[in-house]
């Protein structure tokens, strides 16, 4: 007889009703992802782009002149009402399940930090100063942005931020090999780590920027004997990190500190992880975090960083200049600054070698992936 699995106590389960909801709001931005951009990109050629070449003289050569371009185009204008309020119907719709789950799963969060099952441990530090654009953001719009407290131990924003994820990335194709356990984009993180540096087993292993944990409990599922450490600035994800982790089995070491400035000691880590984190920091963090990792990096130990993989040398015209309206009405501050910067110039600013280095791209399925990081010799 199959032995019957522990329910997850901390999991985000919308009711019929709610998943219906959801299934629309996730068809209507499939929708608008593919069909309505592909016909905006064929529109941008035909029309919009010649447009401009006629009253200015010139075609459009980069993201703003792009963005000028489209301005006032009936399908981009249709583009950006319907991006725009198919954001706001993600977080109304996931907003109902959250409101009817959290009194049950503060309740959970609560009884699994005071027992600690499966040996975690929450660490929430009061003198940690959040940096904007997370304090002065609503990123991706989420009301009341990452860290907002409304009541006592709150998690409200954890169980939002999970309800989104796959919503999120089911409308931008990217879902299909989801696992049972999640983790799935952690797996990738950890199998671009092992073909950088075959012959390396960690044995501590830090993901900044950990949100609520799903892909950190990937590490440690892989590396069930490392010290695995989730680090974030956002204290109701790390509740519901924690909470998740602990009703899941799995022992991970939670803390509330800055990327930048994390107070670990020197060499705590060989490996050193983390997903779309940085395109939410801003162009004066990058350094810093990216000179911690080096501080915190043992010799032979390795970084792998993965983001976004925007850069104007590899999107259209009419993608760069979406994604800048993404920056300035969808709560992305930092989107086309990240993809701006020379992140090798960075990573060797930061003590890498360049012959250690990489900043590429990585394929899973589909979707394709900046990488960044590097090896600390021995």
């Amino acid at each position: 007889m199959t032995p019957t699995a522990t329910p997850n106590r901390m999991a985000f389960t919308p009711n019929h009703d709610e998943a219906a909801r959801q299934g629309f709001v996730t068809s209507l931005k499939k929708f608008i992802n593919f069909e309505v951009e592909a016909a905006l990109a064929e529109r941008f050629e035909s029309h919009a782009a010649p447009a401009y070449a006629a009253r200015t003289g010139a075609a459009p050569t980069n993201r703003k002149e792009a963005s000028a371009a489209l301005a006032d185009d009936p399908l981009f204008q249709l583009w950006a009402t319907l991006t725009y309020h198919s954001q706001n119907l993600m977080w109304d719709s996931v907003q109902d399940t959250t409101d009817r789950l959290l009194e049950n799963r503060l309740a959970a969060f609560q009884a699994l930090r005071d027992a600690t099952p499966s040996g975690g441990s929450l660490h929430l530090s009061d003198e940690l100063v959040v940096k904007a654009p997370v304090k002065t953001t609503e990123i991706h719009r989420q009301p009341g942005g990452y860290w907002r407290e409304q009541r006592p131990d709150d998690i409200e924003q954890g169980l939002n931020y999970t309800g989104t994820l796959e919503l999120y990335r089911s409308a931008k194709g990217m879902s299909a090999a989801k696992a049972d356990d999640g983790g799935s984009m952690g797996r990738f993180v950890a199998e671009v780590a092992q073909r950088r540096a075959p012959d390396l087993s960690p044995t501590a292993i830090l993901d900044m920027g950990c949100a609520t944990g799903d892909q950190t409990q990937a590490y440690k599922r892989l590396y069930p004997e490392a010290r695995v450490v989730g680090l974030d600035c956002a204290r109701p994800l790390l509740r519901y990190a924690h909470g998740n982790a602990e009703s899941a089995g799995v022992a991970i070491d939670f803390h509330e500190r800055d990327a930048a400035d994390t107070g670990f000691p020197d060499e705590s880590f060989d490996l050193i992880t983390s997903i779309i984190m940085f395109h939410e920091t801003s162009a004066e963090q990058v350094g810093p975090i990216l000179r911690e990792c080096w501080r915190l990096l043992r010799p032979g130990g390795l970084v792998v960083h993965l983001d976004i993989p925007y850069h104007a040398h590899r999107i259209p015209l009419v993608k760069q200049a979406t994604n800048d309206w993404q920056v300035r009405n969808n709560g992305e501050p930092f989107w086309t600054g990240f993809v701006e910067l020379d992140m090798t110039a960075k990573l060797t600013e930061a003590g890498f070698d360049r012959e250690q280095l990489f900043a590429d791209y990585e394929s899973s399925g589909a979707a394709t992936y900046f990488f960044f990081g590097g090896r600390k010799p021995w």
